[in-house]
């Protein structure tokens, strides 16, 4: 029987850490767009996700792609809790000569499978990897997380198109749909309305859950298909972090000393 209370712990520690390395970083940091993935980059890491820190270049592993680059404060601290960077590496982020920058820069021997910081070319990306695999008659699956805001570049619509003609079961795309992005709400910028039935239309299995219910995540996360998988994910930007929810200042903001020890403070109180 799946521990989803340890998940949960996975998810407090690293979103600690991420507050932590933001703060010793300094300067602008991406927090909420990085805060609101982290259940679902918990339940993949922890518990569906075929790679170790000794396979990251094992051509059987599994394969995860940061299509929303600008997340790698979701994404660092989880590749840091389970061991793919070490102590040193995490700490020189945003250093000079550091091998972590603000955008994920391709390194397998630190579980950095692709480099991504424009945005929508992360699924294309994956579902020529995902259609490589096939080929090769690999069992490897291929994980891709985009977000909402992404979903307004038309090549995320090309991709979905020849994912579902190409019939790519080993594929699983996810969406953090935080509903803000980077000028506003996504819904007036270009309008998300019905995500799930535009992916579907697609041809693609879509799983419509909270993303932050590990429960639901790890349901979804689960469910074998015969086709390409979206995983909708309902999520809130900022999350773990009250003054921060929902708050779009934060999709690019500074943690002072002041905001820092509220934010420390505050994410205790959640997870209590």
């Amino acid at each position: 029987m799946t521990d989803f209370s340890s998940i949960i712990r996975d998810c407090f520690c690293v979103r600690s850490s991420l507050l932590k390395l933001a703060y010793s970083s300094s300067g602008g940091q991406h927090l909420g767009g990085g805060l609101s993935m982290i259940e679902i980059m918990c339940t993949l890491y922890s518990s569906f996700l075929n790679i170790t820190p000794s396979t990251v270049t094992h051509p059987d592993r599994d394969r995860f792609i940061l299509s929303k680059g600008h997340g790698v404060l979701g994404f660092y601290p989880v590749l840091h809790y389970y061991g793919f960077l070490s102590d040193s590496i995490y700490a020189s982020y945003k250093t000079p000569g550091s091998q972590l920058i603000s955008h994920p820069i391709k390194n397998y021997d630190h579980g950095i499978e692709s480099s991504n910081g424009s945005l929508g070319h992360g699924l294309s990306y994956a579902s020529g990897v995902a259609h490589g695999l096939i080929k090769k008659n690999s069992k490897s699956k291929v994980y891709v997380l985009l977000g909402d805001g992404e979903c307004n570049e038309g090549s995320v619509w090309e991709a979905a198109m020849s994912s579902s003609q190409l019939c790519l079961s080993n594929l699983t795309c996810i969406v953090d749909n935080n509903k803000l992005q980077s000028d506003g709400p996504t819904s007036e910028i270009i309008s998300d309305h019905n995500l799930a039935a535009k992916w579907s239309s697609f041809g693609w299995n879509v799983f419509s859950v909270n993303g932050h219910h590990v429960e639901s995540l790890f349901s979804a996360f689960s469910t074998t298909t015969d086709r390409p998988k979206l995983i909708l994910s309902s999520t809130v930007k900022g999350k773990g972090v009250p003054f921060m929810e929902g708050d779009n200042a934060w999709h690019h903001g500074r943690l002072t000393d002041k905001y820092f020890q509220e934010a420390i403070s505050t994410l205790y109180k959640v997870y209590e």
